[in-house]
């Protein structure tokens, strides 16, 4: 059985199949350029200048930082300071310092801290009566400050 018709009929491509085929050499083309742009603008030196990553990552750090540990110490003796007497926060004042020494260089600020926050919660004069000689009598010149 032979056709009397032997060409081929052609189809027509309409615009999809055009603007596919462009998509499919364009993209690749602006995929591969910004990623090249992506990994020039990192700074791959490791110093911090002109780094926008490196700047973004920084203040972060920062603002996710944990209180230091005389500070958390401070803020604990504060507490106990009210629940109890300046007499116990004192103590155990001595005591943290005596277990960790890198917490002496804040034993006069701890301790003064102590002496004003005992002369608001019981009085100059009650307060004075809790004074030791911890860390070369701070507490006791913070109740002279607050009093």
């Amino acid at each position: 059985m032979t056709h009397s018709h032997s060409y081929k009929q052609r189809r027509r491509r309409g615009p999809a199949r055009r603007i596919g085929r462009s998509l499919a050499f364009v993209l690749p083309v602006v995929l591969v350029l910004s990623g090249t742009l992506a990994v020039t603008s990192v700074n791959w030196s490791g110093s911090s200048q002109d780094s926008v990553l490196t700047a973004s990552s920084e203040s972060v750090s920062t603002r996710a930082k944990a209180p230091a540990a005389h500070e958390v110490l401070r803020d604990r003796l504060l507490l106990e300071l009210q629940e109890k007497n300046p007499g116990t926060a004192l103590t155990h004042l001595q005591r943290e310092v005596d277990r960790r020494p890198s917490l002496a260089e804040h034993c006069v600020s701890i301790a003064r801290s102590l002496g004003r926050a005992a002369v608001r919660a019981y009085g100059p004069t009650r307060a004075q009566s809790y004074a030791r000689p911890v860390c070369d009598t701070a507490f006791a010149s913070g109740v002279a400050t607050q009093a």
